[in-house]
């Protein structure tokens, strides 16, 4: 009698189509994240000598269920990169000369052909923030309160450039993967969601960078006016 082999469980996730899905996943998980931390951030606008900040980063680097969260947010983050490297990486090879000529702009928007500058840029800046906030509060216990961390930061005219800089790549990036994350898990259903959704990513993709953008030249220009 013939016999059947079941396909290797977990194996749909090594596919082309289940790594999409898992980028897709994470990446509108990891989109979550910035609406929580962008709001956490905008406290330090407050003219109250980074009091509301500091209860803030407090209070999340020491709740419990805070600290398991951040968890799920490193996996985030890992599986997102590194499935966003295999496909880089996987089209590398599959096409090392490059196409002859090359009419990308005639077939994709400015956003989809800078998604890997893009995610470069955005990266180098997430170890550079992590190293400067994440390492010196968390590891090494710098005596700095985490708002005077901030303000040093961004009162230093090349890492507020640096940041500036990263959000508007964060943009570019956000402003193609927020509405291909949803057409990536099938839901975009009608003519009518696709429309709000694209809506959506575009302001999206304009609203949070900024936002994180205003803070290290808030910092900056009231150093020097």
């Amino acid at each position: 009698m013939a016999t059947t082999t079941s396909p290797t469980k977990g194996a749909w996730l090594h596919t082309t189509v289940g790594r999409k899905v898992l980028m897709a996943a994470t990446g509108l998980f990891l989109i979550t994240f910035l609406v929580v931390h962008l709001a956490g951030n905008l406290l330090l606008l407050r003219n109250d000598g980074g009091a509301a900040f500091n209860a803030y980063a407090e209070f999340m680097s020491t709740n419990p269920l805070i600290r398991v969260l951040e968890i799920g947010l490193f996996a985030g983050f890992v599986v997102h990169i590194y499935q966003g490297l295999y496909f880089i990486f996987t089209e590398r090879r599959a096409r090392p000369k490059g196409y002859t000529l090359n009419q990308a702009s005639a077939n994709s928007n400015i956003f989809s052909r800078t998604m890997r500058l893009s995610a470069v840029v955005v990266l180098v800046f997430l170890v550079v923030h992590l190293r400067h906030f994440f390492v010196e509060h968390r590891l090494l216990g710098t005596p700095l309160t985490m708002y005077e961390s901030c303000k040093i930061a961004f009162e230093n005219p090349y890492y507020s450039a640096f940041y500036v800089l990263s959000m508007v790549l964060l943009a570019f990036h956000l402003a193609h993967g927020f509405y291909s994350g949803f057409q990536t898990l099938g839901l975009v259903l009608n003519k009518r969601i696709e429309r709000l959704l694209k809506w959506g990513a575009a302001g999206f993709a304009f609203l949070v960078p900024l936002g994180f953008a205003i803070i290290p030249m808030y910092f900056l220009l009231s150093k020097y006016l």
